[in-house]
């Protein structure tokens, strides 16, 4: 399970540093996409796959379906990690997520999200207060 923020630098090449915690649970290799709310998705093999197989299931007749695997597809990569516990994140999904320098790198549970720390920031203080959010839980059976 994927927990906790981490404080990252991207250096010039776009490599990101992993954090230690994350890195066993990610294996060898690991996939990253374009993610929501403006973040890139770390996805363990496992979760990719199960992922992938949702995707296979959405009727070809779906429009926005279609769209979708294709968007996420598209923009998505299988990563590895260096020596040194860093990924390079391909331009076209930096530029997505508005990463230049300073970045989060947080743990969701099943994946890890990758943010440009000034948009991760702006987020936090548009979204709903944790009291809030907590009050919707119940709608959503929790």
């Amino acid at each position: 399970m994927f927990i906790g923020e981490y404080k990252h630098t991207t250096d010039a090449k776009g490599r990101i540093s992993i954090p230690k915690v994350f890195r066993d649970d990610l294996g060898e290799s690991f996939y990253i996409a374009k993610g929501l709310d403006q973040s890139i998705f770390v996805f363990a093999q496992k979760e990719w796959d199960e992922i992938q197989e949702k995707l296979r299931s959405l009727p070809l007749t779906s429009k926005k379906g279609r769209a979708f695997t294709r968007t996420f597809n598209a923009g998505a990569s299988k990563c590895s990690l260096d020596a040194s516990g860093r990924i390079l994140i391909p331009q076209n999904l930096r530029e997505y997520a508005g990463i230049d320098k300073d970045t989060y790198v947080i743990g969701v549970g099943t994946r890890v999200e990758i943010w440009a720390k000034d948009v991760w920031e702006q987020y936090n203080e548009d979204e709903l207060s944790y009291d809030e959010l907590a009050d919707s839980m119940e709608e959503l059976g929790i």
